[in-house]
């Protein structure tokens, strides 16, 4: 991944208003705690296994999200994420390793939530973190119920 420029970076976080759970008046204290990146088409994110200090929101592009299966070099493709979806949200809050490899289908830009910056956050407006917490929380839930909807239709 790499760095984004100043401009093309505030413009990504004036995007954060895909956030429809929060409120216009919130967007000028949380953009500070992001970090602004572009991936390029089929670049690696994360591997499954490596360490989870961040997590991505998808502003422009779509990842892919696999798992190793039992088998060697085989991997199970579990979804693509693409704008206005929350990526590594999994292992981000109790430091596990990351259980799935992302990588970019095409040019992706991500805002990036370090867990360091999301523990100021908490500390600093722990509404406005709660309200992140919240809808990160509904997106994951969605996610799991159209996951469970797809395993009831194999059977």
């Amino acid at each position: 991944m790499k760095k984004t420029s100043e401009a093309v970076c505030a413009r990504m976080k004036r995007e954060l208003r895909y956030f429809n759970f929060l409120s216009e008046g919130d967007f000028p204290n949380l953009a500070e705690y992001f970090d602004c990146r572009q991936v390029d088409a089929e670049e690696v994110v994360w591997h499954e296994g490596d360490p989870c200090d961040y997590l991505a929101f998808i502003v422009e592009g779509r990842l892919e999200i696999k798992k190793a299966t039992e088998f060697e070099g085989k991997e199970i493709v579990l979804g693509v994420y693409s704008e206005g979806a929350v990526a590594g949200e999994l292992c981000f809050l109790d430091g596990s390793e990351r259980a799935v490899t992302a990588v970019s289908l095409e040019d992706t830009s991500l805002l990036i939530l370090s867990r360091e910056n999301f523990d100021r956050l908490m500390e600093a407006h722990p509404v406005l973190g709660n309200k992140l917490l919240k809808g990160m929380l509904l997106a994951v839930s969605t996610r799991l119920r159209k996951s469970f909807e797809r395993l009831a239709a194999i059977f």
